[in-house]
C-alpha cells in the first residue's frame, strides 16, 4: 500500500460533520466574504497566538505582501531573508518594489543564520524576514535585539510553523507581524488558498485591514490603493474546525518525528535537529542523505512518497540570479543537494513509519 506525503482525506473524515454543517450554515446565511465565521476565526487565532489583531487574507503570499506594504517597505529598500525557502518569501519583497538580500542558513536547523544578518545590513535595509522552515522556530531572541539596534522591521514567515512556539511565545507574535499560510497541506490548512496576518501593532493592523479590502475603511470610500485579499467564510469554517485540534495534530507530528528519529538512529541519515529553544511542529520531517536520487527512487519503487524542499535555492533561481552574481551561500547550496522530506502528517502510524525507514535504510 502506498504512503503519501500527507493524507488530507483521512483527516477530513474526523471533522466531516462539523465542516459540512458549517458550510451549510454559510450557504444558508449567504455571508460568504468577511462574514461571521471569518471574524470568529480571526478572534480565535489572535487569542491562540496571544496577539491583539488577526486578519484573514487570500493566501500566505498575500499575507507577506500586505504586511510589508503596511510596514511601508517599498522601492529602494532592502529586506534580508533566507534563500532556502519557497519563492513566496522573496516574491512578496519584490511585489512592494524592494530587493531581497539573501544570507546563509544554519547547517543544523536549516533556518536563517542569525549571526550572519548584521554583516548584510546596509543603509537601505528596512526589514528582516525570518522563515520558520519545516516548523522549527528561528532563534528569535537575538534577532529581536538586532532589529531593535538597527531600527528594522521584522516580518515573520510562519507558513510552516502554525502552533510552534519559541521561549513560550508563539511564532508570529515576536515580530511586527506574523504571516501564515493555510494551504491545504499545512499544519493548519483549509481546502483551498488562505492566509492570515497577526500583529500587536495597532497602526500596522489598521493598514492591513484597509489593504486587504481595496484600501477601504468604509464601503465605497477608499483611502489608499489596496487589494482584493480576503479569506472567505467557507474556508474559515474549515479552519475553525481544525483549529480546535491543532495542538493534538502537532503533538502527533512530534511523536511521529520521534519514532522516525529512533528508527534512523546510528545510520547514515542525518535526522532533523532541534535546538531546544522552541517547539518544532514538523510541518516536514526533513533528513539529509547522500545519493539522494537513488534513495528517492527506492522509496518511490515501494510506493512511498518523498519530496525535496527545496532543490533550487532562491539565489540560484532564474528570476533572481542576475542580481545574485556575487552571493555565496555554501551552506544553503549544500543543504539543497542533500535534503529529503519523508511522509509526515498526524494520522501517520508507526507501521507506516517503520516501512519508510526500512526501505530508506535498505537503499543506503
Amino acid at each position: 500500500m502506498s504512503i503519501p506525503m500527507v493524507d488530507l482525506k483521512q483527516q477530513f473524515s474526523s471533522i466531516k460533520d462539523e465542516v459540512v454543517q458549517g458550510i451549510f450554515d454559510v450557504l444558508e446565511t449567504t455571508r460568504f466574504v468577511l462574514g461571521p465565521h471569518g471574524e470568529a476565526l480571526e478572534q480565535e487565532i489572535a487569542a491562540y497566538c496571544g496577539v491583539r489583531h488577526a486578519f484573514g487574507v487570500a493566501s500566505g503570499t498575500d499575507a507577506l505582501h500586505l504586511a510589508l506594504r503596511a510596514a511601508e517597505i517599498g522601492p529602494g529598500d532592502e529586506v534580508i531573508t533566507t534563500a532556502f525557502t519557497f519563492i513566496a518569501t522573496a516574491e512578496a519583497i519584490a511585489y512592494v518594489g524592494a530587493s531581497p538580500v539573501f544570507v546563509d542558513i544554519d547547517p543544523a536547523t536549516f533556518n536563517i543564520d542569525v549571526t550572519k544578518i548584521e554583516s548584510a545590513i546596509t543603509p537601505r535595509t528596512r526589514a528582516v524576514i525570518p522563515v520558520h522552515l519545516y516548523g522549527q522556530p528561528v532563534d528569535l531572541a537575538p534577532l529581536v535585539v538586532l532589529c531593535q539596534k538597527h531600527g528594522l522591521r521584522m516580518i515573520e514567515d510562519c507558513a510552516q510553523s502554525f502552533g510552534a512556539n519559541y521561549q513560550e511565545r508563539m511564532t508570529g507574535a515576536w515580530g511586527d507581524a506574523g504571516c501564515f499560510s493555510f494551504f491545504p497541506s499545512k499544519n493548519l490548512g483549509c481546502y483551498g488558498d488562505g492566509g492570515m496576518i497577526i500583529t500587536n501593532d495597532d497602526e500596522l493592523a489598521q493598514q492591513v485591514q484597509m489593504l486587504r479590502n481595496h484600501g477601504s475603511r468604509e464601503r465605497y470610500y477608499h483611502a489608499v490603493i489596496g487589494y482584493n485579499s480576503r479569506l472567505d467564510d467557507m474556508q474559515a469554517v474549515i479552519l475553525r474546525a481544525k483549529l480546535k485540534h491543532i495542538d493534538t495534530y502537532n503533538r502527533l507530528r512530534r511523536e511521529n518525528a520521534a519514532h522516525y528519529n529512533a528508527r534512523l538512529a546510528n545510520s547514515a541519515v542525518t535526522v532533523p535537529f532541534e535546538d531546544g529553544k522552541g517547539t518544532h511542529v514538523f510541518h516536514q520531517y526533513t533528513i539529509r542523505v547522500q545519493d539522494r536520487e537513488r534513495v528517492q527512487k527506492a522509496l518511490a519503487d515501494e510506493g512511498i512518497a518523498s519530496a525535496i524542499y527545496y532543490p533550487v535555492p532562491l539565489h540560484r533561481q532564474e528570476v533572481f540570479i542576475s542580481n545574485c552574481a556575487d552571493v555565496s551561500l555554501p551552506v544553503t547550496d549544500q543543504a539543497a543537494s542533500e535534503v529529503l522530506s519523508l511522509p509526515m502528517y498526524p494520522e501517520l502510524i508507526e507501521e507506516q513509519i517503520d516501512r519508510v525507514c526500512q526501505t530508506l535504510l535498505s537503499a543506503l
